[in-house]
């Protein structure tokens, strides 16, 4: 069962196990800038609204209406990431999570399938992995996840399929089997230990641009590749058999253009966000992320991707605002594996 709560999706499986949920949450962040250098985490700065798209049957296309899921806004350019488990997620129920961008795995960069393949390596395991920003290009680097009109070529769907046809995200969540997990959670009790959190500094984004002139017909966002980010894609240190694969729920979300969010809705969309040279510049956080665990390498199609700044280059457009001088100066190390990481001691001059 899915269920929408708080701008959050709620996968539940209580046939599997009375504990078996997780949560997926989509966070606001800033764009990071696509000039070859690898920037840390940049930070939550709040949910994207989600709205059912069938209480808005009459406002939307008839393909939104058959695939069904939920829609958020997000403005052409805007940046954003996958948040998982909620807030207290080192104790939540392992899930291995299935993310796709136009029905391209954001993780292997293979065409969509509901199964999961050990051998591409196509899925997130929660709560090992918090977070997914962007599409996994080498090891333990990602290219930033940024909407861009479906149609308009920059998609990561368009450049490998040739066509825009999908759009949007899709999720599917498989539980863990409940005898593996009872296992776990005997061992966890023993192991306890205190992650920090990126949505524990978010921020009040009201640094806004002025919004583009109305659409005259309801546009579907897909996601292209931004600027490149150091993020660990953590591998399934579980094994293919310890998930339920025939308990997997999933769902669509469609991404619409925020400027025509009010029309479809009635509700306004969020102000755009700060750019990253004014949050820098604030002396605000940025994040580094650690564990010791094994990570996977890039995707060899999503290697070969183009960013939205290569492709406007080579288009001679403008789809990108500056980017300023951003300098990450304050840069706050969070994750289990931070205590573990060694710290050199100076040595003796006597």
């Amino acid at each position: 069962m899915i269920t929408l709560e708080h701008d959050s999706l709620v996968f539940r499986f209580p046939e599997v196990h009375e504990h078996a949920k997780t949560e997926v949450n989509f966070q606001r962040t800033l764009r990071i800038p696509d000039n070859g250098k690898h920037y840390p985490l940049p930070p939550g700065l709040g949910s994207f609204s989600l709205k059912h798209l069938e209480d808005y049957a009459d406002r939307i296309p008839a393909n939104w209406r058959e695939r069904g899921g939920v829609m958020m806004p997000l403005y052409q350019a805007e940046a954003m990431w996958l948040a998982f488990c909620g807030r207290h997620s080192r104790d939540a129920y392992p899930f291995a999570l299935k993310i796709a961008a136009g029905k391209i795995n954001a993780v292997s960069g293979k065409a969509w399938n509901t199964g999961l393949a050990a051998s591409e390596r196509d899925y997130v395991v929660v709560p090992e992995q918090p977070w997914l920003d962007g599409f996994c290009v080498a090891k333990d680097v990602v290219r930033q996840f940024v909407a861009m009109p479906l149609g308009s070529g920059y998609s990561v769907e368009e450049q490998i399929t040739g066509k825009p046809e999908h759009g949007g995200l899709q999720i599917i969540a498989c539980p863990m089997k409940k005898e593996r997990y009872e296992e776990i959670a005997r061992r966890r009790a023993q192991e306890r230990q205190r992650a920090g959190s990126r949505r524990a500094y978010m921020c009040d984004a009201t640094v806004g641009a002025p919004m583009r002139a109305r659409a005259p017909a309801a546009q579907a966002m897909g996601l292209a590749a931004g600027g490149r980010m150091k993020q660990q894609i953590y591998a399934d240190p579980y094994g293919i058999d310890a998930w339920e694969q025939t308990a997997s729920s999933r769902c669509f979300v469609t991404l619409v253009d925020a400027v025509q969010w009010r029309e479809i809705t009635g509700e306004p969309p969020a102000a755009r966000p700060p750019t990253a040279a004014d949050y820098s510049n604030a002396g605000l956080p940025w994040f580094d992320y650690y564990a010791e665990a094994e990570t996977l390498a890039g995707a060899p199609a999503l290697t070969m991707v183009k960013s939205v700044a290569e492709l406007a280059a080579e288009k001679g457009e403008q789809v990108l605002g500056p980017d300023g001088d951003v300098e990450p100066g304050n840069v706050v190390q969070i994750g289990a594996g931070t205590r573990g990481k060694p710290r050199p001691v100076s040595e003796s001059r006597l």
